[in-house]
């Protein structure tokens, strides 16, 4: 596929197993990756670490769906390296205006500490980014998506690659064939993205991080 990026040819993507990267901030070019082995994050196989969910019941944290999807995007593009330059971030943008990608954010004290975002097609999620500028405020908009994708009915949760850090919450490998399969049903499926916190979400967040 070619840039431009538009919504139309990210759904395409994203329903064909592939997403974009571009290759820094100031650069104008856009490749698309289908990586085989494929990181997936098994819903009903989240794990939460022991000492992440007693920070989790402290709320240490204001939690919001979609309150500055743009503000969120900024801060997962801060670093040094990054694949976000302004296409994505404008592209992206108009995914979220058109509700087909939402943002979870950490907030204390008014400001914006931490989130992610990523992609809602049908039954599947499809991460793309996270940050954060306070301790564990990442992890804990994670435990937020995951609530609400396992509330909402999702079948998948893509989290592209299985890094160290998403592997200790229950990330794994699969053979892209295996998730080409998941992904057709996901997208066979219908599935809810609360985008606030009811009772709905509220029982599934205090059945995944009670003491165990």
């Amino acid at each position: 596929m070619q840039s431009p990026l538009s919504v139309r040819n990210l759904v395409w993507g994203y329903a064909n197993g592939i997403f974009p990267m571009a290759r820094g901030a100031n650069s104008r070019t856009i490749d698309w990756y289908d990586p085989d082995p494929r990181g997936i994050l098994p819903l009903d196989e989240f794990r939460i670490p022991r000492s992440l969910r007693k920070t989790f019941r402290r709320e240490p944290y204001e939690v919001f769906v979609n309150r500055d999807f743009a503000a969120t995007m900024a801060g997962c593009a801060a670093r040094t390296q990054t694949w976000i330059n302004a296409e994505i971030r404008q592209a992206y943008s108009e995914m979220h205006e058109a509700g087909l990608a939402h943002s979870i954010e950490c907030w204390r004290g008014g400001e914006l500490v931490g989130g992610l975002y990523g992609v809602h097609i049908k039954a599947a999620f499809f991460g793309e980014s996270m940050f954060a500028r306070e301790p564990d405020a990442s992890k804990i908009a994670l435990v937020h998506l995951v609530a609400r994708l396992r509330a909402g009915g999702f079948l998948l949760l893509d989290t592209q690659m299985a890094t160290d850090h998403m592997m200790r919450f229950g990330a794994v490998e699969i053979p892209r064939k295996d998730y080409r399969q998941r992904l057709a049903a996901a997208l066979a499926a219908d599935a809810t993205f609360y985008l606030e916190t009811g009772a709905e979400v509220r029982a599934v967040l205090q059945s995944m991080t009670q003491t165990s």
